[in-house]
Order: structure tokens, then C-alpha cells, then sequence
């Protein structure tokens, strides 16, 4: 049942060690010059919100994502090539954790999760996902213990290829440097599956660190 595989699941995981690597910002230029202008006199403001929201998938930063319990034939990275016949599966059970790295600090708004395969096996929707945002080597025991900063109970129509993406409470998701999927439950199947992923939202304007050194 569920909880062999579970048992199983966690035996494989504690052989898996992934070394936290540091968060390290770096200003644009367009902040760079705005804080020269400023002479020096504290951090210059932010430019305005435009609220235009984008694709953040090109501010993906690929050598720092990772997953727990993907099926070796089914890896996450498939989640981004556009085609829900490959997508993302998990192995040894139900649950699969995907950690999602950004470039630099985004604002998350909203997320598009497509079914695998046109929904051919409906069992292995996730039914159950767990977000955290800025949690680093979170695993299946961490995601017990943590509280989520948002939790997505989710319906086949939600998943469907023609749907809407699920809006997030936007207030949580201003400054995210990492977004961690916890895929707690399914529809009953033996893995979980998923075939396409989509994040929307926008980047964060920073302002030059040196300024705040100028400070102290």
C-alpha cells in the first residue's frame, strides 16, 4: 500500500544530499545607475509597478532546481518543453517535492499546471500541492513540519490544457528567489504525474547593496 511505498520512498531519500548553495543578488545596471544619480544619499526608490505580468520561465535558474522521487524516465525538466506526453512523474509513491530556482527575486502571481498526457490516466493528477516559498533543501520530512505559505487543492478541470492559471495570494509571493512544489496526494494512483508547468508574475527591482553599506 500507500505507506510501504512511502517507507520506501524515505529510505531512498536519506541516501540524497544536496549541499544549500548561497543566495547572492546581483543589482542591474538600470538600479546601479539610478542609486549614481541618487549621490550616494540612501537607496533609490523602486520604479513604478507597471503590473504587466510575464513567462517567468526564462528567469529559471536551471543548475539550482531539483526534485525528490521523479521517475529517472519522467525528470522534471520536462515540465518546460512543451509537451505534456514527457511531463514529470514521480517513483516510489504518490508524492513528488520539485524545487523551482529563479534567477533573481520575482513576483509570483499566478501558476498554469497542465495534466499529463491529455489526462489519459486521471488517478495520477495531483489533487494536493503544497507551496513554500525560499524553503532550500526541502524535504519530505521538512514539508511535515513546515507550514506552506499556500496550499492548492486542485480539480481535473484546473489542470485541463484549456484552463485558466491558478491565481496565488499575490501578497505572499513578492519576493521569491525559490518556489518549492510539495505534491502531498493524488486521484488515487499509484505516482504522480504532471505535464506541463507554467509560472507568471513579474521580476523585483533591487536596489544597489552599496548603498546600504554607505550607510552603516
Amino acid at each position: 500500500g500507500r505507506s510501504r511505498r512511502r517507507r520506501r520512498r524515505c529510505i531512498l531519500e536519506k541516501g540524497v544530499s544536496r549541499t544549500e548553495k548561497p543566495c547572492v543578488m546581483f543589482p542591474s545596471a538600470a538600479t546601479a545607475q539610478a542609486a549614481a544619480a541618487a549621490g550616494g544619499g540612501g537607496p533609490s526608490p523602486p520604479p513604478s509597478d507597471t503590473g504587466e505580468m510575464m513567462d517567468l520561465s526564462s528567469k529559471i535558474d536551471n543548475s539550482d532546481c531539483y526534485a525528490r522521487n521523479e521517475a529517472a524516465g519522467y525528470p522534471f525538466t520536462n515540465l518546460f518543453i512543451g509537451d505534456t506526453r514527457l511531463g514529470c512523474k514521480s517513483d516510489a509513491d504518490e508524492q513528488l517535492i520539485l524545487h523551482i530556482s529563479f534567477q533573481e527575486f520575482v513576483k509570483v502571481h499566478s501558476i498554469k499546471l497542465t495534466e499529463f498526457n491529455s489526462g489519459l490516466n486521471p488517478e495520477e493528477n495531483p489533487t494536493k500541492i503544497h507551496l513554500y516559498v525560499n524553503r532550500e533543501n526541502l524535504g519530505f520530512e521538512d514539508a511535515d513540519q513546515v507550514d506552506p505559505t499556500q496550499t492548492l487543492e486542485l480539480t481535473a478541470a484546473e489542470l485541463k490544457e484549456t484552463a485558466d492559471p491558478i491565481m496565488l495570494k499575490f501578497v505572499k509571493f513578492q519576493r521569491v528567489k525559490s518556489l518549492t512544489f510539495f505534491i502531498e496526494d493524488n486521484g488515487g494512483g499509484d505516482v504522480s504525474a504532471l505535464g506541463a508547468m507554467k509560472l507568471f508574475g513579474r521580476t523585483v527591482a533591487t536596489t544597489n547593496m552599496n548603498d546600504f553599506k554607505k550607510q552603516g
